[in-house]
């Protein structure tokens, strides 16, 4: 995989080979936990909890062990070609991690988060989170002692957040959390004193129609079915690798832009996944760059893709074909970006209401992992917040503290990543439209062959060649800012609510 003529030493190839016999065991595992979430039979789960942590347990041994250690060690300091040096530099980090935690936690919680997602469906069906947190104190506890081992000098949540973002310090998540805050409570306060009414869609839309709608959109916006399909789950998410990258979806009959919604957020993320080097297979080139980059990519073609005028001068013939409406472009415009005054749903929540939903699950995460929080105290503190930043308070566990998969996957510190992506999509879609110059025209027309081919060669294909901050810079110009993201939604939504700016 050399770039230029430099000579690459033989444990570079020893230390790769091992690298990618770990990534491929991983990527088993992740095919075992979609097969989880989406077919298999419900009594599996006791049979597959022991399976992945086995796997789990395996790529770990794999990728800690001594020989590994030792072709680090006869690395350090070689001149190596741009691409190798980053996979040194990515397997190294790596390493160093991973090598402080015991292979039987490693194992201990894979068995554990297998365990709870059943747990977590049977207690979100009945609205009782007291049937959940005996896991969710399992697990975090687990999680605790992941950390301490990682780095027993700091903060346990600045820890784990490493895990889903590696480059862009909690520091920089919580000033960016901060100043979304600020600047977004404001406008959707005077959004809800608009006398603006925006356009609403009506009416039931079966499940099938919706299902075929979403293979529609899928192959208008250029997914590779190839490489990819599509099913439904509980909890919409995309997993896989650029061989196979699958999308998930759901369905409510009363609000089919909900799952369109979903479908082009699943597919920005599917997209990103397809277009990792398929020669860098198993190697951190062949990776993505982290959660705050890989949202960025689902985000940039949910909101500022599929919510804007242009795709539903596009789309809205195709949606009134399906379902025997009338929409025209400006009424679906409105209806895809209302900012609701009551939405309790995260993966529901309009486009600005949405940062407090993960403001909030942030803030109980970090109190969670410093103990000034007790797992049974969560529901009250999270209607508490929800009634202090969106004005609701869930009447339901299950429109609460139950309606994210995360925390039975073990995923603290992985919420801060989904504002971070957001605020990164403006910003790369601002570069990405300067470069391209006539990008809105071209959504319009159905043409996308250039935003995706403009996101392959300044994200996708350099995989973890860059760091976080230095592949932002690369691709924008820039460093990482808020700017855009804050420019863009205060522009839209004064336009959409008649609001002064």
């Amino acid at each position: 995989m050399a770039t230029d003529q430099t000579t690459v030493p033989e444990a570079y190839g020893d230390l790769l080979e091992q690298y990618k016999r770990s990534t491929y065991l991983g990527d088993a595992n992740m095919v075992l936990s979609w097969d989880q979430e989406v077919m298999m039979p419900e009594g599996g789960t006791p049979a597959r909890s022991k399976q992945r942590g086995a796997i789990s347990a395996v790529a770990h041994d794999m990728l800690v062990d001594d020989d590994v250690a030792q072709l680090l060690d006869e690395l350090e300091g070689a001149e190596l070609p741009d691409g190798e040096a980053a996979n040194v530099r990515e397997i190294r980090r790596q390493y160093e991690r991973k090598a402080r935690v015991p292979t039987d936690l490693v194992e201990e919680i894979s068995e554990a988060t297998s365990d709870a997602h059943p747990v977590w469906q049977e207690a979100r069906e009945n609205d009782d989170w007291d049937t959940f947190a005996p896991t969710v104190e399992r697990i975090l506890n687990l999680k605790k002692e992941y950390a301490e081992h990682i780095d027993p000098d700091s903060d346990p949540y600045e820890v784990l957040f490493a895990d889903y973002e590696p480059y862009l310090d909690l520091e920089t998540a919580e000033r960016i959390l901060e100043r979304l805050r600020d600047r977004l409570v404001p406008l959707i306060d005077a959004i809800r004193d608009s006398d603006t009414d925006l356009y609403s869609v009506e009416g039931t839309y079966p499940e099938d129609q919706q299902m075929e709608l979403a293979r529609d959109t899928l192959d208008t916006l250029g997914y590779d079915f190839e490489h990819g399909r599509i099913d439904t789950a509980p909890h919409p998410f995309s997993s896989g690798t650029q061989f196979d990258a699958r999308v998930t979806t759901r369905f409510d009959e009363s609000d089919p832009l909900d799952s369109l919604g979903s479908t082009i957020h699943e597919f920005g993320h599917a997209t990103y996944t397809q277009g990792l080097r398929k020669d860098a297979y198993g190697t951190p080139l062949g990776e993505h760059r982290g959660l705050t980059v890989h949202e960025s990519q689902s985000r940039l073609w949910e909101n500022h893709v599929g919510r804007t005028k242009d795709f539903w001068e596009l789309f809205a013939p195709q949606f009134n074909d399906q379902y025997g409406t009338d929409l025209s472009a400006q009424d679906a415009y409105e209806a895809a970006n209302q900012v609701y005054e009551d939405n309790l749903i995260r993966v529901e929540a309009d486009e600005l209401t949405y940062h407090l939903h993960i403001i909030l699950r942030f803030e109980i995460e970090r109190d969670l992992l410093t103990g000034d929080l007790d797992v049974e105290e969560v529901p009250a503190v999270w209607n508490d917040k929800m009634e202090e930043y969106l004005g609701i308070r869930p009447d339901a566990d299950s429109e609460g503290c139950l309606q994210d998969i995360h925390w039975s996957h073990g995923s603290f510190g992985y919420f801060p990543t989904y504002s971070l992506g957001s605020v990164l999509a403006a910003q790369l879609h601002a570069a990405a439209k300067d470069d391209i110059g006539t990008l809105d025209s071209q959504v319009r027309a159905g043409e996308f062959d250039a935003l995706h081919e403009w996101l392959t060669d300044n994200v996708h294909s350099q995989g973890q060649r860059y760091t976080t901050d230095a592949l932002i810079e690369a691709a924008t110009g820039e460093a990482f800012t808020a700017d855009y993201f804050l420019e863009y939604a205060e522009s839209k939504f004064a336009d959409l609510y008649d609001l002064d700016r």
